[in-house]
């Protein structure tokens, strides 16, 4: 059988175009992600499925998924104050009732990357639109950075190359809490949240640099919690990039 050599030259040049090819394509692609806002209050029977849902999906997806728990006001007057909650995010809740052209706004609630709700148990449903979310290619160009000050307070910096028609939003994250509920219709139950928003700032996608500030809750420290922001358009509510980083 007779065999042809091939110039060492020639296989030099092939090993470094199958190189600069292979490099070029791992730097091209960029990950999906899926912001999970998930409405929810103590004061309701049917958000504890909702709490445990979205615990069981922070198990199963360790990269790309973010969940917020935006605890709202509406329920607090039927027997049960959660301490959580702030009108701050039924007023949230209520811009994407109107952007999804909703009746009215229910609990439990999720809303992934601002472009789809459903109710907030529904677990198969969940992990569908997040499995959708993650196999988009999209650009990520969030920078965020966040310290703890000398005086105790959080200082975070923010920055996005792709926000012009969005707004920043900036949020402090507590990781995970109990509730031992005393009155209202979780009455007697021991509730397990994570992710829960305890603070949310907004700025202007179209500033270069932004800088705001958090105050620590009441015996928590940084371990504690984390920041995320996510940039999302001003017109529809569709989230277009986020990140998330711990506290130095």
């Amino acid at each position: 059988m007779s065999k042809y050599i091939l110039p060492v030259s020639f296989i030099l040049f092939s090993l470094l175009c199958i190189t600069a090819f292979s490099v070029k394509k791992e730097t091209s692609i960029n990950k999906g992600f899926a912001v999970v806002e998930l409405f929810t209050s103590e004061g309701c029977s049917s958000c504890p499925a909702a709490d445990e849902a979205v615990i069981d999906i922070a198990k199963q997806y360790k990269e790309g998924v973010i969940i917020l728990g935006f605890h709202v006001d509406y329920w607090n007057q039927l027997g049960w104050k959660d301490v959580f909650s702030k009108s701050e995010y039924s007023d949230r809740q209520k811009q994407y009732a109107s952007a999804f052209s909703l009746n009215s706004i229910y609990t439990p609630q999720i809303v992934v990357n601002g472009k789809t709700e459903f109710v907030g148990s529904d677990k198969t449903k969940l992990q569908e639109t997040i499995s959708k979310e993650l196999n988009n290619n999209v650009a990520r160009t969030i920078e965020l950075s966040a310290r703890e000050t000398n005086d105790g307070k959080i200082v975070v910096n923010v920055s996005s190359a792709n926000a012009s028609n969005n707004n920043i939003n900036i949020a402090l994250v507590q990781l995970q809490a109990q509730s031992n509920v005393a009155k209202g219709e979780n009455e007697g139950k021991v509730l397990h949240h994570i992710n829960i928003v305890r603070d949310l700032k907004i700025v202007d996608g179209n500033k270069k640099d932004n800088s705001v500030s958090f105050n620590f809750s009441a015996g928590l420290s940084k371990k504690d919690f984390e920041i995320v922001a996510f940039s999302q358009d001003k017109n529809n509510l569709h989230i277009t990039d986020a990140r998330s980083v711990s506290i130095q």
